[in-house]
């Protein structure tokens, strides 16, 4: 079957504000997460893409925008199953605040029974996710052969979850998965299991360095972090 390929979306002024944007309207790349997005087409330059599919978040459309502007035949489609996780009344806040809240203790360790209050579950998220990638798989399959490849831009929890599908892990140890902001995660699909060749691959070490880290460092940041500084 296809190789998909997934990008999470550049740094967004959401990750270095530290605000937990969700669905929220009018989050935009920051100044990196422009410069990402811009050296994304060399990044991908040796790889043919069949289609280029987008969550309809603004930050996912405008990583994509360099990528597009190189490749004036690629197709782009908008795809509402890999948009954000709904996280409801959570959207907007500090994730400093949100650290003090007793799901976030859910959402850590037990993220198949965690439920964001006036949002969606977090199993519903990876639910939806999964399906999208499966249809769009037998799509490009059908449409470009079954040696195609096609990439999604779509968000930090997303990429998690259809990696943790990819492997076989339950979702309850998704968040030992960690993808940087305009990181390309590869998996190419066959007819009996996925294969991951690529995790949050950004070429750039940088993250690794020690820093000082907020808060619990045992702790997956929700939304997925801003990567490195």
């Amino acid at each position: 079957m296809a190789t998909l390929i997934l990008v999470r979306h550049g740094r967004s002024t959401a990750n270095t504000s530290g605000v937990l944007a969700g669905r929220t309207p009018g989050i935009a790349l920051d100044e990196r997460g422009a410069a990402q997005a811009a050296a994304l087409p060399a990044r991908l330059a040796d790889v043919p893409l069949a289609a280029a599919v987008s969550s309809p978040l603004q930050r996912c459309r405008e990583t994509l925008r360099p990528l597009l502007d190189a490749r004036p035949d690629l197709p782009l489609h908008v795809e509402d199953r890999i948009n954000e996780c709904d996280y409801g009344d959570w959207s907007g806040r500090k994730l400093a605040e949100l650290n003090d809240e007793p799901l976030m203790e859910v959402v850590q360790a037990h993220a198949s029974a965690a439920a964001f209050p006036g949002g969606e579950s977090m199993r519903a998220m990876q639910d939806r996710a999964v399906e999208a990638a499966r249809d769009w798989n037998a799509r490009i399959e059908a449409e470009h052969g079954e040696d195609a490849c096609y990439l999604m831009c779509s968000h930090g929890d997303i990429v998690k979850s259809l990696v943790a599908d990819a492997l076989g892990l339950h979702l309850d140890l998704f968040q030992r998965v960690h993808v940087d902001p305009c990181s390309v995660t590869v998996i190419r699909y066959t007819r009996l299991r996925p294969f991951l060749l690529r995790l949050g691959d950004t070429g750039d070490f940088a993250g690794f360095a020690p820093r000082e880290r907020p808060g619990d460092a045992g702790a997956a940041e929700v939304g997925g972090g801003a990567g490195a500084p």
